[in-house]
Order: C-alpha cells, then structure tokens, then sequence
C-alpha cells in the first residue's frame, strides 16, 4: 500500500527497532506501548468512545485497527477495533495474527469475529485499559482467546477441514455480466474500479451464505480502496464489503467527503445482498459519490 498507510502499519524491521530501543525483551512487548498513541486514530464521533486495538502478525509486522461509527447511520454500521485489526491484515496481506493487545475487552461481537480465524483458540489477547509507562518492561499475560470464549461456536462447527478461513487466500472465481461503465467516470476509471471490485468479491469470505462481494472507492485523486465481504459463523459479527473499504480508505488516509465513486459487486440473485446498505452508508458519509452496483456469476 502507499505512503499514507504507514500510520497503521509498522515494518517487522522497524518493530524490532522500536522494541529494542525500549529496552522490551521482544516485539510482542511493543504491542501495549502502541495503544495510547493509536487510539487518537480512532473516528467514533457518537460515542466519543476511542478504542484500538494493536496486533502482531505471524510476518513480524503490527497492525493497528481502531473503532470507526458513522453519524446518521444504525449502530450496526460501526466498525470495532477488532474487526479494522483483522481487515488491515487482509489489506497488507499476512494471513495470521499471533497477538493483540486492546485498549478495552473484547466484546462478544468481536470474540466470536476472532474465532473465524485458524488456531483462533491459541490467539493471545492482552487488556490494557491504562497506558503503560514508557520505561516499563513488565507486561500482564496474555490471555489465549479459549480463556475468552471458552465454549466457542464457529468455523469449525459448519465447515470442513479444507475450507479457507478468514485472512487466508480466496478464490472465489466470479465474472462480470454488465460492462465496467459508472456515470461520470471515463471509460478507464470504471474499468479500473469495477476491476477492483471484483477482485475484492473474489477474495470474500462468505462460506456460509455463498454470496460473496466486494466494493471498491475511489477518491477524488483516483486512488482505489477495496473492500471485501467478511462472513462469521454467527452471522451478525459478519463485516460487510462497505465497512471493509472504509476500513481500508481511513488506512489511506482523507475525509469521507473525498470519495467520489464507488462500485460493488455481488452474485446476481444473492440470497443476502449489499447493495442497498452500501447505497445507504455510503450516501451519509459522503452523498456526492457516484455508486452502482454489477451482478457477477460464478
């Protein structure tokens, strides 16, 4: 990704750098240093509530992910720390997180979305609702997730041993049945925005409904956001598309306002469908962004 992600983002390299001039026995001391400073990121304009949430990935880079709400819109639109962390995981491509310490618990919504994740039982979770002192180098444990949610329902209830599971590679092999054409947009930026779309659908994680999605943004710049559909087990902690590309855009960077056109794709005759929900966030955040969605078929 570009330049503008380096906020929520930190190199393996530059981790160890960061650990080690903080005299922390490893990277995964960092973690705990990093939440005060990442809960500014947050966006929660109706609750005012700043949560983050800062992992390790099995790469040796952190991530950072933080609670995003949208005014005008039902609860169920926000965005938890949690369900930005895993998403910026997808977006950067590492396929697993090792460990995460939060600002504040985990609610049941965001247990349950972990558990969509393999070895989802072994994740180590940190609480830390005070900031830590620079100079401290002793960490409260790690708690593995099993301890959180110690009867889990998931995955492993409903798919089989081979079925791909959240952050891992998806292929979802859709194709389009409409030309790439958005008003106002030339041909080339529909091209490229639909295309992106598409590849989002492709690498959604919708083993439970069979509907997967993807919407790409594109901003006033013509840079282009994907965002991919996001299924759990339980159904409700799901993330839909929108959500993962706004996700994506504030890893960018810019106001809501800045984005200009958006297109979504979703398998034609879906039994769960996004387009009415993408139409409607999308016409709070920024109203002037041209949106149309294209049916797909596998």
């Amino acid at each position: 990704m570009d330049r503008r992600q380096s906020g929520f983002m930190i190199e393996a390299s530059a981790a160890e750098s960061m650990a080690e001039s903080l005299s922390l026995p490893s990277v995964l001391h960092l973690l705990p240093h990093l939440l005060h400073s990442s809960k500014s990121l947050a966006r929660p304009p109706i609750s005012n509530y700043h949560v983050a949430a800062v992992g390790l990935g099995s790469d040796g880079r952190i991530f950072i992910g933080v609670n995003l709400e949208f005014p005008g819109l039902p609860l169920h639109h926000s965005v938890h720390a949690e369900q930005f962390l895993i998403t910026n995981l997808a977006i950067h491509g590492c396929d697993r997180l090792i460990a995460v310490a939060v600002s504040s618990a985990p609610c049941g919504h965001c247990r349950q979305f972990f558990q969509e994740l393999r070895h989802s039982a072994s994740l180590n979770i940190l609480i830390l609702e005070n900031e830590i002192e620079t100079n401290s180098t002793q960490i409260p444990d790690f708690i593995p997730l099993s301890t959180f949610l110690p009867s889990p329902f998931g995955p492993h209830d409903l798919l089989d041993e081979d079925t791909p599971l959240l952050l891992e590679h998806h292929d979802n092999q859709l194709t389009l049945t409409l030309p790439p054409q958005i008003e106002n947009l030339d041909t080339n930026s529909s091209t490229k925005l639909t295309n992106a779309a598409l590849e989002a659908a492709n690498r959604a994680h919708a083993p439970y409904s069979g509907c997967p999605s993807g919407i790409a943004l594109m901003d006033s710049e013509g840079v282009i956001y994907k965002g991919s559909y996001a299924e759990s087990a339980a159904y409700n902690p799901s993330l839909g598309p929108v959500q993962s590309a706004m996700v994506a855009y504030v890893v960018g960077g810019g106001g809501y306002d800045k984005i200009v056109a958006a297109a979504l794709v979703e398998k034609e005759g879906a039994k769960v469908k996004q387009e009415d929900t993408a139409r409607l966030l999308l016409k709070a955040v920024s109203p002037k962004c041209e949106f149309r969605a294209f049916p797909c078929l596998l």
